[in-house]
């Protein structure tokens, strides 16, 4: 692609004598005066393009005496800098000539001051034109009002370099860019999919992975010692070297490997617009995108340490399939609304428990309509009312989110007798936690208990886990076998592995570490949308302005061709 060429320097004041001495006598050096002599170098020097016996330009009408006083009288740092553009560039652009340049700087000068750390209103700037073999430039000059006032930083000469490519270029880039937007728009599609395969996959992955399970023991036990908030941010660097480890750990599991890589491919191929060296990949650890992972490990560590009894109930399916044409994508919004309305008018006919209950799942899911807590639950309500096991468990599940426990627990306790399994698998998890309701094992497992002789196999997985580690009742090999193996049997993957390890002297209350942060990772990922470029748009005006601009650099009207940006063409 073409390029600006940019160099920059300054001399002090005070020292311009030494540095004169010094290109003076160098062999093969052009010399380079003091800020006068420079600005009376960049003014007549042969090759320069002069108006009324100069080639000095500025915003404002130019008094060369005047502006080599000023130059020699001032005691802060003067800034020189050169811009060269190749011959073929220069002359297809419009940049062959000093007034292109002078409309250039003086588009950009407040943002040239900006980057240069100067108050735009103390921003003194003079270039001349230099129509010299294969590389055409400027050179230009610089100081603030204020001596004290100034300073270029690597990242002021870049953006400097930045904002006068953009504008020389910026019909090319905006046809380059819409050429690659297009491009990874491809790629991300392709990447989205390719992280959505993998973020279900590492979802429905059960991680063994005896390392992890070491590290997070390793952790769990310096916890024991930390005071205040036990997040990354509040850890002292020991801790968090810990932290890092197990998130680095985690990062070579295939499936996080893999998601990383497609990751890393969208960000390369994102930084290759802007930059010409190749992005440094840093470890998992290190990635600002996925740092919420870190305190997601400190965490899981802190519940390995306290004992905390976790669930597993990621892929947990608790209601009945819905066929209906509300999920199908090619049916309308408006022919769902319509259905809908039918549906909501004419149940008081026949007051329908089932019709209640899908009215209720579609003001929950949003299937057609705005999904709408008030609706959700009253219709719930009348399906319960009239009977309907899975409409009194989705209305307590529905009281449970809102806090309302007390009416959520006789509609659960309803279901449960009703014959809804998940029910009394719930009322099971809500007496082991005790935060909703007093903890009561023993009426725990008695709901687990049912639900599990019913068939649901989620309960049957707690009691085997309950029984195998001795939580809340006494430890019971045997029983933990044989509720694993029921639940196994309905295709239980957590249950399966526990059986698979039950024979390792491996603790059964961190065999699962690894998974679980596994999980998180699949979470994060899939709520971190894959890097995007920003949007380069042009319309009609911005089109305009960049053909005035080109006919006022000399180019004619003819010379633009029709072409669309974004869809738009002129």
């Amino acid at each position: 692609m073409p390029k600006l060429i940019q160099k920059s320097g300054f001399i002090k004041p005070g020292k311009a004598g030494g540095y004169i001495g010094y290109i003076a006598t160098r062999d093969g050096v052009e010399k380079l005066p003091g800020p006068e002599g420079y600005v009376e170098y960049m003014a007549m020097r042969p090759g320069a393009e002069r108006h009324d016996g100069h080639g000095l330009f500025s915003s404002q009408p130019v008094d060369l005496d005047a502006v080599m006083k000023e130059a020699e009288q001032h005691d802060g740092p003067v800034w020189t800098l050169i811009y060269s553009l190749k011959r073929e560039d220069a002359a297809r652009l419009g940049y062959d000539n000093a007034a292109s340049w002078q409309t250039l700087l003086k588009a950009h000068q407040v943002e040239l001051a900006t980057a240069m750390k100067i108050p735009p209103e103390q921003f003194r700037w003079y270039a001349a034109y230099h129509d010299e073999g294969e590389h055409p430039h400027i050179h230009m000059t610089v100081w603030a009002d204020d001596p004290k006032q100034g300073f270029l930083t690597k990242e002021g000469i870049k953006a400097m370099r930045s904002v006068l490519t953009n504008s020389i270029f910026q019909d090319e880039l905006y046809s380059l860019y819409q050429q690659k937007d297009i491009s990874y728009k491809e790629l991300t599609t392709q990447a989205r999919a390719a992280l959505r395969e993998l973020v279900s996959e590492m979802e429905n992955t059960i991680c063994d992975s005896p390392v992890i399970e070491m590290q997070m023991v390793q952790l769990a036990n310096s916890l024991k010692d930390v005071t205040g908030k036990k997040v990354y941010g509040y850890l002292k660097k020991p801790l968090k070297a810990q932290v890092d480890t197990i998130v680095d750990e985690l990062a070579k599991v295939p499936q996080v490997a893999e998601c990383f890589e497609v990751w890393n491919a969208l960000r390369d191929e994102l930084e290759s617009y802007y930059k010409d060296t190749p992005r440094q990949h840093l470890p998992l650890s290190q990635q600002k995108k996925f740092k919420t992972i870190k305190n997601v490990v400190i965490q899981e560590a802190e519940n390995l340490r306290l004992g905390v009894l976790t669930f597993e109930d990621e892929q947990l399916v608790d209601e009945p399939p819905d066929n209906t044409r509300f999920r199908d994508p090619d049916v309308s919004n408006e022919d769902k609304r319509s259905v809908i309305e039918v549906l909501e008018r004419d149940w008081g006919d026949d007051g329908s428990s089932s019709i209640a209950y899908l009215l209720g799942r579609i003001w929950r899911d949003g299937l057609g309509v705005i999904p709408d807590d008030e609706k959700e639950g009253m219709w719930f309500h009348r399906a319960a009312e009239a009977g309907h096991s899975d409409a009194q468990y989705a209305l307590a599940k529905l009281l449970q989110e809102q806090d309302r426990i007390s009416e959520a627990i006789p509609w659960y306790e309803e279901a449960a007798e009703g014959g809804n399994q998940f029910a009394g698998y719930q009322l099971g998890k809500l007496y082991l936690q005790g935060t909703q309701v007093e903890k009561t094992p023993a009426k725990a497992v008695e709901y687990l208990t049912d639900a599990a002789e019913q068939g649901c196999s989620q309960a049957q997985y707690l009691l085997g886990k309950l029984y195998l580690l001795g939580q809340d009742v006494e430890p019971d090999y045997t029983a933990a076998e044989y509720w694993f193996t029921q639940a196994a049997e309905q295709g239980h993957g957590y249950a399966q592995f526990f059986l698979d390890h039950m024979e390792q002297e491996r603790d059964p209350s961190v065999l699962l570490c690894a998974t679980h942060l596994l999980c998180a990772m699949a979470q994060i990922i899939r709520e971190t949308p894959p890097p995007a470029p920003p949007g380069i748009h042009i319309d009609r005006k911005q089109l305009r302005q960049i053909q005035e601009k080109k006919i006022a650099m000399g180019h004619k009207p003819d010379d633009h061709e029709e072409r669309g940006w974004g869809g738009m063409t002129m």
